[in-house]
């Protein structure tokens, strides 16, 4: 039984009939990829202890929350060989997930946000990268809402955009004065320019210089690249951005519930590591109040 052959059935499947997103699609292609590639055996001849060697074979490159995700992949994938009659017996069912530790996000301090959205503004990509991060700072939508945003998402009218998120679920969000001031800029005076001649018009919003959708990859390069020219010391990445509006929004009194809307989070559980943050934010704050009032007594 031909490994590749089973594994591009599978994608198939959970293209076609479960639809999955395009994420979680090419996330499970490079997880089944990364299984076939280290058992190099046919599929028949597969059993638990090759797939224990596997995960074994992961702990020294992968966490445990990125090893769940592994298991959640294989388990997914035995199944619907089990489905098919393709297998006699799950060889997962032997594996549960491990116990993950609850990491705190990295976030930037408000005056490393401020430096990272004090950009230089000279031409086109200067001010598409200045309204892509005031946008995804003022929302806190992942990297992947913000590179799917079409023009006819944001409602200057109304000061809000529309995000499809996870799952195709849809949540309006607020978009401050500064993100709007910007967007409109960009889109009015330099949007249009990142359209080569002949090219066919798009109408995603942010755009690379084919006049095609910006991707991840991109979008990592450069807000790394910004980050540098600031001196900013942190791994930042576009997730990080994220992680500060929202820990921006608890340590100046935001609720819990408020920020798991705007974060789009199913479960609220995914939304109270913000607290931890917040509860470091209070004690430091108590600390620093009370070594300064030692200082003027």
């Amino acid at each position: 039984m031909y490994m590749d052959k089973m594994i591009n059935e599978y994608i198939t499947y959970i293209t076609l009939t479960k639809k999955l997103s395009d994420n979680t699609i090419e996330s499970y292609t490079n997880s089944l990829n990364l299984f076939k590639r280290f058992i190099n055996k046919d599929l028949s001849k597969i059993t638990d202890k090759d797939i224990e060697k596997h995960l074994s074979h992961l702990n020294n490159t992968h966490s445990n929350s990125s090893i769940n995700h592994e298991i959640t992949v294989l388990n997914e994938f035995y199944k619907f060989l089990f489905r098919k009659n393709y297998i006699d017996k799950n060889p997962m069912e032997y594996f549960s997930s491990r116990k993950s530790s609850k990491r705190l996000p990295k976030y930037l301090t408000v005056e490393e946000v401020d430096k990272l959205l004090n950009i230089n503004l000279s031409d086109k990509f200067d001010y598409r990268n200045k309204a892509m991060f005031e946008l995804m700072y003022a929302t806190g939508t992942r990297v992947s809402e913000i590179l799917s945003l079409e023009v006819g998402y944001i409602d200057f009218y109304n000061c809000k955009v529309l995000i499809k998120g996870k799952g195709a679920k849809e949540r309006i969000l607020p978009i401050s004065d500064i993100a709007l001031k910007y967007l409109k800029i960009y889109i009015e005076e330099y949007r249009n320019s990142f359209f080569p001649k002949n090219k066919k018009i798009n109408n995603y919003l942010f755009l690379n210089n084919h006049g095609e959708k910006l991707s991840r990859v991109a979008f990592l390069k450069i807000i790394k690249k910004e980050a540098l020219k600031k001196n900013i010391k942190k791994d930042v990445s576009p997730h990080i951005l994220r992680h500060s509006f929202a820990t921006h929004m608890i340590e100046n009194g935001a609720d819990i519930r408020s920020v798991q809307l705007l974060l789009g989070h199913e479960n609220i559980t995914t939304t109270e590591i913000y607290t931890h943050l917040s509860n470091d934010f209070v004690k430091k704050s108590y600390f620093e109040n009370m070594v300064r009032a030692n200082k003027e007594e």
